[in-house]
């Protein structure tokens, strides 16, 4: 279901393909243009492209096991730009390769997350290396690889009934939402709340008000279907950002130091243009290395974590990118759901064999979508874009989350709107669907609020006496769900 209305949505055509490139990605058959592809690229690029600065403060400032730093150095940043550099240069590569093999508008970028468990949890037990680490990402990556060229993975996608993937585009909208406010500081950590407005309650410092500023932007251009209105937004958002910044000398937040600072960016014109990336990080993982540390059982579970945060993201954030697509058939799915699952399987294997962590599908596609991407071609253009900033980092930076923000609120309200296609008279269906939509934000997972719908699912077809309406792969699912919430107390008992 889609959740642009039906006068903006790409109606089918007939028409025939204008060159090569409209004929490969079925671009004039899906209502797009190839001028349309590229701009929804380059939103998709602006709204991931801090990845590129987030992903090495995560990874390079954690020592492992035995007491180095990814990359080498003296835990100081001089690693991270070979980091940053390795980071860019695996999500272009995905994201051109999904573009090419699936012909869907969803790129790939080191998951958020799932880099985390990476760095404290895997690499930071005794004796484990940063090689060791990897490896164990790429071991996972092998395995959810295999199963999807065994039909696995798909037929459990395609086990997941409508309405639950219904609840899972809804959810991951509100998730979206709430990634951009709190990426612009917007909403922050309250004092005796959870989240809180800005700070004490209030809107202080010029970033809220860019980000403001941005948003309103990025609404009016929307209400008023203004062509490439997002991209417009996300630059002339920079541009206000980088003359308040030459003005105010606002600076970063500091970690805390600053709180009325920038988030991840300032923005700020380079001294330099270019600069000349170092790729020495790739190769750098041991596949086995982990085994011989912690034992066959510890990397067992380590891998089983991030397989099924891997394998559940990614069929959510597909699914929310198809409904915001009108791509998705009678049954939720997108086309070419194999390949789609292929690629992003593959993500991981590249992810730790560049020594960046799993790489996954990225839920902010979506704000590409919204800007009228339909088609492989704008996944090809966000991974062109990947690969140019491994050169061109400084103008990369120059982008602050604060300006890129908007863009994710927008699309989130966009995406909230299927939540009209639930039965919200049916508890079977309700029920699953809520536990479903408001666990993602609240927890801040897409694979927390898959779960917790997956289980809530089957408990009420068992209590109503409707078991059998039940897909045998949703009972497996939901057992691994099962397994996995439970894995705090599970990797305690063996030590780990």
């Amino acid at each position: 279901m889609a959740t642009t209305p039906p006068e903006e949505k790409p109606a089918e055509t007939t028409a025939a393909p204008r060159n090569a490139v409209d004929r490969f990605f079925k671009i004039s058959e899906r209502g797009s243009t190839i001028g349309t592809e590229v701009r929804g690229g380059l939103v998709t690029f602006f709204t991931m492209s801090y990845i590129i600065v987030l992903n090495p403060l995560i990874l390079g400032f954690v020592p492992d096991g035995t007491g180095e730093f990814l990359g080498g150095g003296p835990g100081d940043g001089s690693n991270l730009p070979l980091i940053a550099a390795a980071t860019a240069l695996v999500a272009g590569v995905l994201s051109v390769l999904m573009g090419l093999v699936a012909n869907f508008p969803l790129a790939l970028a080191a998951g958020l997350g799932l880099n985390a468990v990476v760095a404290f949890t895997i690499a930071s037990l005794p004796d484990v290396s940063w090689a060791d680490a990897m490896g164990v990402v790429v071991l996972e990556g092998l395995i959810i690889t295999v199963l999807v060229l065994t039909g696995f993975r798909t037929a459990v996608f395609r086990a997941v009934p409508r309405e639950l993937k219904v609840a899972i585009g809804v959810g991951i909208g509100l998730f979206i939402a709430l990634i951009g406010f709190v990426n612009a500081g917007f909403v922050r950590q309250g004092g005796g709340t959870p989240l809180e407005l800005g700070i004490g309650g209030s809107l202080a410092g010029w970033p809220s008000l860019v980000f403001v500023v941005g948003l309103f932007l990025a609404i009016v251009l929307m209400a008023r279907r203004v062509r490439g209105g997002l991209l417009i937004a996300v630059i002339s958002t920079t541009v206000l950002a980088v003359i308040v910044e030459a003005v105010a000398k606002v600076g970063d937040s500091a970690q805390g130091e600053n709180p009325t600072g920038w988030h991840q960016n300032v923005p700020a014109l380079p001294d330099a243009v270019a600069s000349v990336p170092d790729l020495s990080l790739l190769g750098q993982f041991s596949l086995f290395g982990a085994v011989g540390k912690i034992g066959l059982l510890a990397v067992a579970l380590l891998v089983f974590a991030i397989l099924l945060a891997d394998f559940f993201d990614t069929m959510g954030t597909m699914v929310a990118v198809g409904s915001e697509a009108g791509l998705l058939d009678e049954g939720g799915n997108p086309p070419r759901s194999q390949q789609i699952l292929l690629v992003d399987s593959l993500g991981a294997v590249a992810g730790g064999m560049g020594s960046v962590s799993s790489n996954t599908a990225y839920v902010e596609s979506t704000s590409g979508v919204a800007e009228g991407a339909r088609t492989g071609l704008a996944s090809v253009v966000t991974g062109i874009a990947f690969l140019l900033s491994t050169f061109l980092s400084p103008l990369v930076a120059m982008v602050p989350s604060e300006a890129a923000a908007p863009v994710l609120v927008v699309v989130g309200f966009l995406m909230v709107t299927q939540v009209a296609g639930l039965d919200w008279k049916s508890p079977e269906i309700a029920i699953p669907a809520f536990l479903t939509l408001a666990l993602m934000p609240f927890t801040y997972s897409i694979t927390t609020g898959i779960g917790a719908g997956f289980i809530a699912f089957v408990v009420l077809k068992i209590a109503l006496g409707k078991a059998r309406q039940v897909h045998p792969l949703m009972w497996v699912a939901a057992a691994a769900f099962v397994v996995y919430f439970a894995l705090g107390p599970i990797q305690d008992a063996v030590g780990i």
